[in-house]
């Protein structure tokens, strides 16, 4: 027997040391409202301050219950924060202050509950997640009927569907559960007494939710939920501290299954078995090197053994094992602490059986000790029918094994002979020996034991004495004869088993090598057309089949979206077999319990966050699927799944930041049109209105003045509106540039006197030569990107700085440089300050303005086939913007004034 593996498992202690570093979780559950869940955690967190704990009360829902009032008031409570939902204030657990608090133990009653909306988490179970993921112990509160998995049952037993769900995964990451119990007759007398609900809600809670027969059965599923729990971690336990087991505490059943048709009847009993107890089983079949050479017939048989076992409800597992099968077994049982092993009757009858396989059933049944073994036999008359036959001596005729194997057992004799006339040795059985080797590395097991005794019937004809004939004189040549036998047996049969494994291991490597090419190709595919073709492509040249990806078409309704070959319609029969696929989950079609009638086979692709679609194959073959090819067939289905959902979150994602993007430049021209729009319309109706009213007091100065304010902030407003239009329009692609000779002497004058009353403040130096060359653009454009420049510098410069507008030629380029001696613009920041409505996402802190003028620069400078960059001033202080535009080609020479 092989020796029991003392280790603790690898996963158990990685789980363990995840758990490091991070609060402990405590869940105090009840069947139900009422059943003193809160007090019993009050109760606790009471004497763990008593211990000298640090604890603060997070959140306790009383519900005006006066003994669970006083309790909370013995306990550090952390204020609540005020969130105004609906015209009403309400109260939530305060995340920032517990963590800022750090006590040693906090207390969140009611985990499912649902938070208000614009809260850090949704959920109050993200909120405990959180505290735990900080190192912060947190005991908490829940019904059993708030529990996902439970939500449909708690419904069919109560008629109320619970809308507030927790996880199941919070409950497996609790450290401690501890089950609050009470009879149903006492909370209905808890109820009755007004200490659950108010008074006029106790007649219709006793009558629906809170009958007799409801709270039985959710005391049964708490129970449960508790023992599962209790079990999942003691079997941690045992793994990481390497506890051999199995321990008796929860009845756990594993059924063994193989070729024989007394499977089923096993796989049925385990049902029935587990059905009565209530608790769990596992079919199990172990894959050895012999397994190859079963008929397909038994392939078919184990296949469907194992569909029948997944149907029913029980969990499937296949094992490796080169030998020992039974000793593989045990040790699965006690790794999944398994209390009873369920056999089929062995059966011993063929020589074949008796003398060239392991009898599994016995050997489990005699090493078994700290099991309970139940043997099941199946009607005899039965079995003898439909028996599927182990391979005997001779399984099989295979004309070219054995063929092959006596030509190379008499090429072996005529070597031998011509080598033991010419050169009489000793030894040569080894030229026997190596056919026989060669026999069972190319064929297996049989031809060589065939090849092995033709081989010893030749040896003894062929080159002992008396030659040609049977006899042997001497009794040493006999032993050596017999000797040769059994070493020649043995030899074939090491190189068989050797064969058989390297197969497995071949198989096993093709079938990691197509997993890995697949999830190389997904990875590469960027959209959903891309990861479909690449999925039912592989998974096609894969498992040499047919192959479609059905998903929701824009109706809701089922579409292929590809298929290889192609296919773009389904029979009536298929479509059905797909829409009962993708309506309840769960495969269907061809070789499944499920509508096989169908020529397909459709196997949801899902997620954690849901069905993506379906994935349907069709063989041109009947026989149903080997667990090989199915576990194959699970491994792509799970990757196409991931891919698909992952080309959906990416484009959700991208859905969701263009939606962004878009409430973001909304909000900013709202902003803008709200303020900076508003601003000068509101100087020129006060301007106005003051040579309304007041004309006479004003004077001549007077009146020129506020004309002159109203004309300055009407060209302002100009150049607002101009900006939005122009925005648009190269937003659309639709700015036309008229391409001419341009002198920019000319348009920075011209943008100058535009903007004189904005430069009056500032000191303006123009370094532009008399002779530099003209330019190839748009004059309007440009204009407006050195008026926009100068506004810009301008705004953020201080009043009395200088402004400097500078113009070189280099590397045939005209260069325009427009600097200031303002704050400037930090280095993260210089690639945003082109985008539309910076100033906007900068924050309050920034001065007044669109935000456009630099996004327009940018624009018209590109559509001219320019650049435009941002540098720092003299001395690192100050902004400069460079703005590059292509030459004109040969201009004509004519005179420009000074600007």
């Amino acid at each position: 027997m092989n020796e029991p593996d003392n280790r603790p498992e690898p996963e158990a202690l990685l789980a363990e040391a995840s758990r490091e570093g991070r609060g402990r979780l405590k869940i105090f559950l009840g069947a139900a409202p009422g059943v003193g869940k809160t007090y019993s955690m009050l109760e606790a967190a009471r004497e763990r301050r008593t211990a000298g704990l640090d604890v603060a009360v997070g959140v306790v829902e009383t519900h005006g219950r006066a003994e669970t009032e006083r309790l909370a008031a013995r306990l550090e409570t952390i204020p609540r924060r005020r969130v105004l939902y609906r015209g009403r204030f309400l109260s939530e657990m305060d995340v920032d202050a517990i963590l800022k608090r750090r006590p040693g133990l906090v207390l969140v009653d009611e985990l499912a509950h649902t938070n208000v909306p614009e809260s850090r988490h949704p959920k109050r179970w993200q909120d405990v997640e959180e505290l735990i993921g900080a190192g912060i112990d947190v005991y908490t509160t829940l019904n059993i009927q708030h529990l996902e998995s439970l939500n449909d049952v708690v419904a069919r037993i109560s008629g109320v569907r619970v809308r507030e769900t927790v996880p199941d995964r919070v409950v497996e990451l609790a450290d401690e559960i501890e089950l609050i119990d009470l009879p149903p007759d006492e909370l209905i007398e808890r109820l009755r007494e007004g200490k659950v609900y108010v008074q006029d809600q106790i007649a219709r809670a006793i009558q629906n939710f809170f009958s007799k027969g409801n709270l039985t059965a959710l005391r049964e599923l708490a129970m449960r939920v508790a023992a599962d729990r209790v079990d999942a971690q003691m079997m941690a336990h045992m793994k990481s501290h390497a506890i051999p087991g199995p321990w008796p505490t929860q009845e756990r059943i594993l059924v063994c299954v193989n070729e024989s048709p007394v499977a089923g009847a096993l796989v049925r009993a385990a049902k029935r078995a587990a059905d009565r107890g209530r608790f769990p089983w596992i079919a199990v079949n172990v894959v050895t090197p012999a397994s190859e050479s079963l008929p397909e017939a038994a392939k078919d048989q184990i296949a469907e053994t194992l569909r029948l076992a997944e149907t029913l409800g029980g969990e499937v597992a296949s094992l490796n094992a080169e030998s020992r099968i039974a000793q593989e077994i045990l040790a699965f049982a006690r790794s999944r602490n398994v209390s009873r092993i369920v056999v089929g009757r062995p059966r011993m009858r063929t020589f074949s059986a008796r003398f060239f396989r392991e009898n599994v059933a016995n050997e489990i049944i005699r090493a078994a000790r700290d099991f309970e073994v139940t043997v099941i036999a199946s009607d005899a008359t039965r079995t003898r029918r439909d028996k599927v036959r182990a391979p005997h001596l001779f399984p099989t005729w295979e004309a070219e094994a054995y063929g092959v194997a006596t030509l190379a057992v008499l090429a072996s004799s005529a070597i031998g002979a011509a080598v033991h006339r010419a050169l009489p040795v000793e030894s040569l059985s080894l030229l026997y020996l190596a056919s026989v080797i060669a026999i069972a590395t190319r064929y297996g097991l049989w031809p060589s034991v065939y090849a092995s005794v033709l081989s010893f019937l030749a040896y003894n004809y062929f080159l002992t004495e008396p030659y040609y004939t049977f006899s042997v004189h001497s009794e040493t040549v006999v032993r050596t004869l017999f000797l040769y036998l059994a070493v020649a047996i043995a030899t074939g049969n090491l190189a068989a088993r050797l064969r058989a494994q390297v197969k497995a291991q071949r198989n096993i490597a093709r079938r990691t090598a197509a997993l890995y090419d697949f999830s190389r190709k997904i990875a590469s595919a960027a959209s959903l057309d891309d990861v479909v073709w690449a999925a039912v492509h592989h998974v096609a040249s894969t498992l040499n089949c047919s192959s479609l990806i059905l998903g929701p078409g824009p109706d809701g309704q089922l579409t292929i979206l590809g298929g290889y070959p192609p296919e773009d319609q389904l029979e009536a029969k298929d479509r059905g077999a797909a829409e009962w696929a993708w309506e309840h989950g769960e495969i269907a079609g061809w070789g499944s319990p499920t509508l096989p009638a169908s020529s397909w086979l459709f196997l949801p692709l899902k997620t954690a966050h849901g069905r993506e679609g379906l994935l349907g194959v069709s063989f041109a073959r009947s026989q149903p699927l080997a667990p090989d090819e199915r576990r194959l067939l699970e491994a792509l289905v799970d990757q196409v799944a991931i891919a698909v959902e992952r080309t959906r979150l990416a484009a959700d994602m991208e859905e969701t930041r263009l939606l962004s993007e878009t409430e973001r430049l909304r909000a900013a021209l709202l902003s803008s049109v709200s303020h900076d729009l508003r601003t000068p319309l509101v100087s020129i109706i006060g301007a106005a209105s003051g040579l309304l009213e007041a004309d006479e007091a004003l004077g001549p100065s007077g009146r020129v003045a506020m004309a002159e304010t109203i004309r300055d902030e009407g060209e302002r407003l100009n150049r607002y509106i101009q900006n939005l239009l122009d925005m648009t329009r190269l937003g659309y692609g639709a700015l036309q540039v008229r391409r001419d000779w341009v002198d920019m002497r000319e348009v920075v004058g011209r943008a100058v006197r535009q903007l004189r009353r904005r430069l009056a403040s500032h000191t303006l130096a123009i370094d532009l030569p008399r002779d530099l060359p003209l330019a190839a653009g748009d004059p309007v454009l440009l204009e407006q990107v050195i008026a926009n420049l100068l506004d810009n510098a301008a705004k953020y410069a201080e009043a009395g700085t200088e402004i400097t507008v500078s113009g070189r030629v280099e590397a045939g380029q005209l260069h325009l440089s427009v600097r200031d001696e303002g704050p400037g613009i930090p280095v993260e920041d210089r690639a945003r300050v082109f985008d539309m409505f910076y100033r906007v996402r900068a924050g309050d802190a920034q001065r007044a303005g669109t935000g456009l003028g630099l996004a327009i620069c940018k624009g018209i400078v590109e559509a001219h086939g320019g650049e435009i960059t941002i540098g720092v001033g003299s001395g690192g202080r100050g902004t400069v913007i460079n703005v590059k535009l292509p030459l004109a080609p040969e201009v004509p020479k004519k005179a420009t004034p000074e600007p």
